[in-house]
């Protein structure tokens, strides 16, 4: 198993989690493949976004069928500007790479939004460090697994 997916297993059974990690056979590395693969609807995929608000590293899970509003993520926060990390500020944020960016198992904790509409959903499904891999989850364990703060991020 990859190195970042074990962080993640490890991370979950730390947190007492019973989800175990999914290792697909194709790529899940977009909501609508991780749908297509997991047959769910793609506004189940909590999708693992990194942004910089006002330089620092901000993790967003939304929905797989929400974009992310900047702007209003910017007002909700108090900060002047957020913007999409590049792919390094991202691995070095969380030690992922893009497509399989998981809510846990970084090197340190990044502060957190999870997308309200998540909890609709029984079951959520979150990237687990790869991109074919994931893990099954509910709207208010994400909140939990992640120290994250409910918000409404898609415009």
């Amino acid at each position: 198993m990859h190195p970042s997916v074990l962080a993640v297993q490890t991370a979950l059974r730390e947190r007492g989690c019973v989800g175990e990690v999914r290792l697909l056979d194709e790529s899940a590395r977009t909501a609508a493949q991780a749908a297509t693969a997991l047959g769910c609807p793609v506004a189940a995929i909590a999708s693992s976004l990194v942004f910089l608000a006002d330089g620092e590293p901000l993790l967003v899970m939304t929905s797989g069928a929400h974009r992310v509003d900047t702007t209003a993520v910017a007002a909700l926060l108090g900060v002047g500007a957020v913007t999409k990390a590049d792919p390094d500020a991202m691995r070095q944020a969380t030690g992922q790479v893009i497509g399989g960016v998981a809510p846990i198992g970084h090197p340190r904790s990044l502060p957190t939004l999870v997308d309200s509409t998540l909890a609709t959903h029984d079951v959520v499904w979150a990237a687990a460090g790869h991109a074919h891999a994931v893990f099954a989850t509910t709207y208010d364990e994400l909140l939990r697994l992640t120290g994250g703060r409910s918000a409404q991020v898609a415009g």
